[in-house]
């Protein structure tokens, strides 16, 4: 990676993106973090305001200050214990619930095995900035009550409770062992690092396919795959996710008995991704939303968040230094063409047209994950 590629990351980041969603993404009157902003940069009021972005927010501003980035720690720690409040056994049950109207009061009490996952995440990370005990505790707690809320049989979890649907879906998992890792890390406490060994194992056992090396995104209860072979969907963004949370794992536990197994795993998810997943536009790259098991594209639409994900595996990993320049090139030629500006699109349809009428706060913690790794952290 050359000081070009470095240059537009670290500076919108530092310069523009941080110091504005602190401000402007940030409620002051209620001590919570807007969900979505307009085009114009405007807060936009919803009905409802989600745990998981709440808990993405938090965790990026205590990351940021810890990376010695931008300096919102203070902010992030008084939201996260406003959360606690607002979320936290609200409705006398046990975990978190999914949302709040913009007075506080419950809108949405489901508990959501991926905003549960998230809150974790920022626990972790709130703990390693601050010290707080009383954030480990909060953080384990959790853990009890989302094995006795989201129980189910052949291994993993439920997707949420009370369950609608009977699919079950690997990407709540995906970020459940991003939290397990970072709460390992943060604390030396092995009760996480079994979690994340069971979440791997799960993974190369039910989630990645034997032959193509395909991670799939949706289950039958058992973990079958929905779809017949060859017909499956595939998330080449969530390959790069997998691939880089492999690569972590393996750095926490590198003498684990699987490394060799974990190595290829990750190493198989990357070679697939990028090998079915990337695309062209002009001179720039491009990571599509889904493409099949067989490696057949099935939506050419594009988010922001799969760029980031391979923009950072590849710096992490070192490799492919022309894809990460197309990367960087359509990134801030399409998602964010306005470097003063701290808003972006988050999603364009196959022939390249936006798709969305606001910006996501949401798309933050992406963008934080892969800009970081520009800065040298």
């Amino acid at each position: 990676m050359n000081a070009e590629q470095q240059a537009p990351w670290g500076s919108w980041l530092t310069r523009t993106v941080l110091p504005f969603w602190s401000d402007v993404g940030f409620d002051r009157t209620r001590g919570l973090y807007h969900e979505r902003l307009t085009f114009s940069g405007e807060p936009l009021v919803l009905e409802a305001s989600r745990l998981m972005v709440q808990a993405r927010q938090i965790s990026t501003f205590c990351r940021a200050a810890l990376d010695g980035l931008h300096e919102a720690s203070g902010q992030a720690l008084m939201c996260l214990e406003k959360v606690e409040r607002l979320y936290r056994h609200r409705d006398g049950q046990a975990g978190w619930i999914f949302s709040v109207a913009p007075d506080g009061t419950p809108v949405g009490t489901k508990r959501d095995l991926y905003a549960h996952a998230f809150i974790l995440f920022a626990y972790g990370w709130a703990y390693r900035l601050s010290g707080n005990p009383d954030f480990l505790a909060v953080a384990r707690q959790t853990v009890l009550e989302l094995h006795q809320i989201f129980r189910a049989e052949h291994g993993g979890f439920l997707d949420e409770v009370p369950l609608t649907g009977a699919v079950r879906h690997q990407n709540p998992h995906m970020h459940l062992l991003e939290a397990f890792l970072v709460l390992f890390e943060v604390s030396g406490d092995s009760f996480y690092l079994d979690e994340a060994r069971s979440l791997v194992r799960l993974a190369l056992g039910k989630f990645i396919q034997p032959g193509s090396g395909a991670l799939l995104e949706d289950f039958m209860t058992d973990w079958r795959p929905t779809a017949p072979v060859g017909s499956n969907r595939v998330e080449p963004g969530h390959l790069f996710e997998w691939a880089w949370l492999l690569g972590e794992y393996l750095r926490l536990e590198p003498g684990t008995p699987d490394a060799g197994a974990i190595g290829r795993a990750a190493d198989g998810l990357f070679a697939f991704g990028i090998a079915h997943g990337v695309g062209r536009v002009g001179e720039g790259a491009v990571v599509w939303d889904a493409v099949t098991e067989r490696g057949q594209t099935v939506e050419k639409a594009t988010r922001i968040w799969p760029q980031t994900e391979l923009c950072r595996l590849l710096v992490c990993r070192n490799e492919r230094p022309d894809i990460l320049r197309g990367l960087t090139e359509h990134f801030f030629g399409t998602f964010s063409p306005d470097q003063k500006s701290a808003l972006w699109v988050d999603r364009f349809d196959a022939f390249g047209n936006a798709t969305v009428s606001d910006v996501p706060a949401s798309s933050l913690y992406h963008i934080y994950g892969a800009a970081r790794e520009f800065c040298g952290r």
